[in-house]
């Protein structure tokens, strides 16, 4: 399939799949949208306290990095899994360039490790970051109540609706702690009745920039 490097609107970069019209991230910011969608509205509920975090769709890493600097700022000591079946190729990693809209320069050899780094292997990104990048497919997740908080950035329902299934949210059902929180871009009413159906209580909120709304849903005890 056929791919592009591209700005999106708040001059972050992002990967285009051309046949499908799809994009990692938001075309009206990939930033923005990591920021709001998962740090606004999942970890900073989860503040002074160590977490684990699953995160559905490693991808370019952006999400992995804009966490890292907030367990950084903040101190607080966060086990990262990031699944990924089909892992992002080496150059167009160096072509993403989020160290520098990040203001992050002095952390460049962190993005740049976080891509380096062994697949299925944890590893010691810094005293307050552990990372595990799990290459496998979703469907083949089998955690139970391993992780506090899931970052669902898979690719959209219009282009893998088999993603956004039933039961792929009974597995981030099972993998989640009591309380857990799901957070994910989408708000679609299929995925909202997915969710619903394995037991998560489902959230509307509001969506990043060029986007409504968005779901957080969270696991009863």
């Amino acid at each position: 399939m056929e791919r592009e490097i591209i700005k999106t609107l708040d001059g972050s970069t992002t990967i285009h799949l051309k046949e499908w019209d799809e994009c990692y991230h938001s075309k009206h910011g990939a930033i923005q949208e990591a920021k709001h969608v998962f740090i606004k509205n999942g970890l900073s509920l989860f503040e002074d306290k160590p977490i684990s975090i699953l995160e559905i769709g490693f991808g370019t890493g952006l999400n992995a990095f804009i966490t890292f600097l907030e367990a950084t700022q903040k101190k607080q000591h966060i086990d990262y899994v990031g699944v990924e079946a089909y892992p992002v190729d080496a150059k167009e990693v160096l072509e993403m360039n989020y160290v520098a809209e990040l203001d992050a320069l002095k952390f460049d050899n962190i993005f740049q490790e976080m891509h380096k780094c062994e697949w299925n292997s944890k590893t010691e990104i810094s005293a307050d970051f552990n990372l595990t990048k799990r290459k496998q497919f979703f469907d083949e997740i089998d955690d139970l109540e391993i992780f506090d908080l899931i970052y669902f950035d898979a690719f959209g329902y219009r282009v893998q609706p088999e993603l956004w299934s039933t039961e792929i949210f009974q597995k981030m059902y099972n993998s989640l702690k009591p309380n857990g929180v799901l957070v994910t871009y989408a708000a679609r009413g299929v995925v909202k009745r997915s969710m619903i159906s394995v037991g998560f209580t489902v959230e509307k909120l509001a969506g990043p920039p060029g986007k409504r709304e968005m779901f957080r849903a969270v696991k009863g005890i």
